[in-house]
């Protein structure tokens, strides 16, 4: 086995975040390893230092439910991330076989629900945070400078993630970047931890590795979180300042597939930016644009 693998990965670098203090430990002098040392996380879990040792080394891939939750608790993680963990620990036990998966498609109920939300800026991402569909207004506020028709050809379709990190538009959008930059990672972290075997999210999180230093950073740090619903301060090119709450819904249909809604509080300055945005949409007559209709795509043989 090469390296630690990802669990050994989470592992070392939560406990380099804690510090003795935390949890309550004296300190005397100068400590050679960041955060705790191996024995003390042992010691706080309650399970010897040469088995933790062996399980963050990745030579041991037998922890049971109640060793995983004393470590977590150890290491302080939320629910989230203690979800994370097991799920790292399972994928450790078993070979995963990677597949290139074929291209996400959306269902027609989701389609018939976007076309009812033309007042709304909405787009729905796929498990690697492709933009599988956009409104007219959800593209206007969050991609306005791509082609709408993007996300029609699955080869072409838009990527939140990479459009975040390298994307200089999408990165001037976001008054407060580094906390929409942690959030995009914390999910990824999550989506990884659930997929391991996904090639084409590897090839992603491959990419940004590669060209984004800022995300390289992030992804070290190793923290697990969901976007469900956040309100962010953007600055648009058109409209200029507002605040909006991205909100992402499950789909029962589809429970890879989120649906991102952006909504403004009632009375706001923000709800009337939104409303100057689709006014200029109607006055340059565009007309919203469709969810994508299906787009023949030949057939790729399953992935070996």
């Amino acid at each position: 086995m090469d390296g630690p693998g990802p669990l050994g990965d989470f592992l070392q670098a939560r406990r380099a975040q804690l510090r003795p203090e935390d949890i309550g430990l004296p300190t005397f002098g100068p400590r050679r390893v960041a955060g705790l040392r191996r024995e003390e996380l042992a010691q706080l879990a309650g399970v010897s230092p040469s088995y933790y040792t062996r399980l963050e080394q990745g030579l041991s891939r037998g922890a049971s439910r109640e060793v995983l939750d004393a470590i977590g608790r150890a290491l302080q993680l939320g629910d989230h991330e203690r979800d994370h963990l097991t799920r790292l620990a399972d994928s450790s036990r078993r070979t995963t076989r990677i597949r290139r998966p074929r291209p996400e498609k959306v269902a027609e109920e989701t389609r018939d629900l976007m076309r009812t939300m033309d007042g709304v800026p909405a787009l729905l991402l796929g498990r690697r945070t492709d933009v599988l569909a956009w409104n007219s207004l959800g593209h206007a506020l969050l991609a306005g400078h791509l082609d709408p028709l993007a996300p029609h050809n699955p080869v072409r379709r838009p990527n939140m993630s990479r459009m975040l990190f390298l994307d200089p538009h999408c990165r001037e959008l976001y008054q407060d970047w580094n906390r929409k930059a942690r959030a995009v990672v914390g999910n990824l972290r999550t989506m990884a931890g659930r997929h391991p075997e996904d090639l084409l999210l590897a090839e992603l999180i491959g990419e940004l590795t590669m060209k984004s230093p800022d995300f390289v950073a992030l992804w070290r740090d190793h923290r697990v979180s969901p976007c469900d619903a956040t309100s962010y301060d953007l600055h648009h090119p058109t409209i200029g300042p507002l605040t909006v709450t991205q909100q992402s819904l499950a789909l029962m249909r589809s429970p890879e597939q989120v649906l991102v809604v952006c909504t403004a509080r009632a009375g706001s300055s923000s709800e009337a930016g939104l409303a100057l945005l689709r006014q200029a949409l109607d006055a340059n007559g565009t007309v919203p644009v469709p969810v994508p209709v299906a787009v023949p795509v030949a057939p790729e043989p399953d992935a070996e």
